[in-house]
């Protein structure tokens, strides 16, 4: 399943721009963007490193992977949105990368837990009905599971060497 989004308000909850899970290999509107925790500079090309703080900008609409106190729609979860405006939105936004290793590894499983309310961004079996009828709830779950594990499938790679110089990033052990 690939983490969604459109312009489609949540009827219920926060009433923010719903983030779903969709199967579409081809679907343009499945594109995140990898950036920097709220108010941090993150250099294009850093390796992410396993516990850092990232944003997820969804670059259809340019709002924010984004996560709050509000009972999720179908499941009554966490409920997972996508919120501010141009890349720009709030600590709410932030969301931690669990992995093995020292950084996120291209072809690496990753978990993404958000940093203020500690649950993990999941994807379960409840689908919703109209107007995004067939798609899965994205939600936050307190426990880690094997409904939480997430893989990039395409985008934009740069190898480290691209952007740091040996004497900066060493690969081998």
């Amino acid at each position: 399943v690939r983490l969604h989004s459109h312009d489609v308000r949540y009827g219920s909850g926060s009433g923010q721009q719903s983030v779903t899970g969709v199967s579409a290999a081809d679907d343009g509107n499945s594109y995140w963007r990898v950036r920097g925790r709220t108010a941090a500079v993150c250099e294009r090309g850093t390796p992410v490193r396993c516990g850092q703080a990232i944003r997820l900008t969804h670059l259809g609409t340019g709002r924010n992977l984004h996560s709050h106190r509000f009972a999720s729609p179908l499941s009554g979860n966490q409920e997972v949105s996508a919120f501010g405006e141009a890349g720009e939105g709030d600590y709410l936004d932030d969301w931690t990368v669990v992995c093995s290793g020292t950084y996120w590894a291209r072809d690496g499983e990753v978990r993404f837990q958000h940093a203020s309310t500690d649950v993990f961004l999941s994807v379960t079996g409840e689908q919703y009905g109209r107007p995004i009828h067939g798609q899965k709830e994205v939600h936050g779950m307190a426990a880690s599971s094997q409904n939480n594990y997430w893989k990039v499938m395409e985008g934009i790679f740069m190898q480290p060497s691209e952007v740091f110089g040996a004497e900066q990033y060493h690969a081998e052990l």
